[in-house]
């Protein structure tokens, strides 16, 4: 049992080294990605590292290459827009009931994510931010008590943070997000579901120019 134990570890660590190199651009998309080198740097066999790339290939991250070799995936344009339209549909769905069961625990959640976001985008730092900004969209799916959402959604924002990777993203467009965030809160915490969509779809519209290829925040 602990040898299991173990490997499931070392399969977990492998897969976060790989996933979180992929979501900040250390291997951008078209990247080959070879076992032993993962494997070396990690310490460990190939065996877990293996066992990650499938896990990786499965999520959509990863995509078999015309020579059978496994390359981070890339986004078309058609990619682009189908996750704008999911985004739309499925987060659509989280504000709607987190209207009828959010706690005040999670609203006061979101806010400090909201502060936090500010200091980040107030220091230029594009990666926390992005960090906190998957963390506001997936806490919004965790205080509608939807654990089956959240896994999907969990593994779309992985394509949105990839498909934005080299995106220019001035401090004012972040403060821009953050007081689109805070007018979802505001709504979350008076329970207007009718307000919280039509603000979500507002901001989502807005947020996903990079995507969606729409025209750049003015």
């Amino acid at each position: 049992m602990s040898g299991a134990l173990g490997r499931g570890r070392l399969t977990d660590e492998a897969y976060h080294y790989v996933r979180e190199a992929i979501m900040r651009g250390e291997l951008p998309t078209g990247s080959v990605l070879a076992e032993v080198e993962i494997a070396r740097a990690l310490g460990s066999s190939r065996t877990p590292v293996r066992h990650a790339f499938g896990l990786l290939l499965k999520e959509g991250l990863l995509e078999v290459g015309s020579r059978r070799q496994l390359i981070v995936r890339g986004f078309t344009q058609a990619h682009r827009e189908e996750i704008a339209m999911l985004r739309e549909a499925l987060e659509g769905i989280a504000v709607r009931r987190a209207c009828d069961v959010i706690t005040d625990d999670d609203v006061d959640f979101l806010r400090l994510s909201i502060i936090r976001q500010r200091r980040a985008a107030r220091n230029g730092d594009d990666d926390a931010f992005l960090d906190l900004d998957e963390e506001f969209h997936l806490r919004i799916v965790e205080a509608a008590q939807l654990p089956i959402l959240h896994a999907v959604l969990g593994q779309l924002r992985g394509f949105v943070r990839v498909a934005r990777l080299n995106t220019p993203r001035p401090r004012r467009v972040l403060a821009q997000v953050s007081d689109e965030h805070e007018r979802i809160v505001d709504a979350l915490e008076r329970r207007n579901a009718v307000e919280a969509l039509s603000t979500l779809l507002e901001h989502l519209h807005k947020s996903d120019y990079p995507i969606g290829a729409k025209e750049e925040r003015r």
